[in-house]
C-alpha cells in the first residue's frame, strides 16, 4: 500500500508516518523504481503499536528497543519487564503529583488565612517564611511559629 493508503488506515498523517520511518521505527518499507514508498500490511499494526505505547508514556527510543525487526520474532520477558517498569515509572509520577498538589492545596489553604489586618505583601512574607520554617512577627504582634508541612491546619477566614 502507499503512505496515502496507510495513513488513512491509521489516521496518521503522511509526515508522522514518514518521521517514524527515518526514527527507525517503522522497518517494513519497501521502494518502488519511481522512489515512492510502499507499505506491508504489518506497517499498520507498527504504527498502532507505536502510538499506542507513546500514549502509555513510552519514548520513542524506549519502543525503539521493544519492537522487534520481524513482528514474529517477539522478547516476551524484555516486553513484560518494561511494561512493569513503566508502571512503576507511573506509580512514582503519582506520587510526586500527589505530594506536589498536597503542597500546593497547603499553600492555598496559608494565603486564605490571612488576618483581616494583614496585608499582602505581609502575608505574602507570612506564608513564605512558613515555607521555609522560620518564625516571623505578624503585624498583631503574634509569632507564627510553626513549622511548615505540618499536618495541622489552622481554620480557614472566610470574607463575608
Amino acid at each position: 500500500m502507499n503512505i496515502g493508503e496507510l495513513a488513512k488506515r491509521t489516521g496518521l498523517t503522511n509526515s508522522r508516518i514518514r518521521f517514524y520511518e527515518s526514527a527507525g521505527l517503522l522497518k517494513t518499507v519497501d521502494r518502488r523504481p519511481n522512489g515512492y514508498r510502499t507499505y506491508s500490511s504489518d506497517a499498520v499494526l507498527v504504527l498502532e503499536l507505536i502510538t499506542t505505547a507513546q500514549k502509555a508514556g513510552f519514548s520513542l527510543d524506549e519502543i525503539r528497543t521493544l519492537l522487534p525487526s520481524d513482528l514474529d520474532r517477539w522478547e516476551h520477558d524484555a516486553l513484560l519487564d518494561a511494561l512493569r517498569k513503566k508502571v512503576r515509572d507511573i506509580e512514582a509520577l503519582e506520587q510526586r503529583l500527589a505530594e506536589s498538589k498536597a503542597q500546593l492545596v497547603g499553600l492555598i489553604g496559608d494565603i486564605e488565612a490571612k488576618p483581616g489586618d494583614m496585608d499582602c505583601a505581609a502575608n505574602a512574607r507570612r506564608v513564605l517564611s512558613r515555607m521555609l520554617g522560620k518564625a516571623v512577627d505578624t503585624p498583631t504582634g503574634a509569632v507564627d511559629d510553626k513549622p511548615a508541612g505540618k499536618a495541622t491546619r489552622r481554620p480557614r477566614a472566610r470574607a463575608v
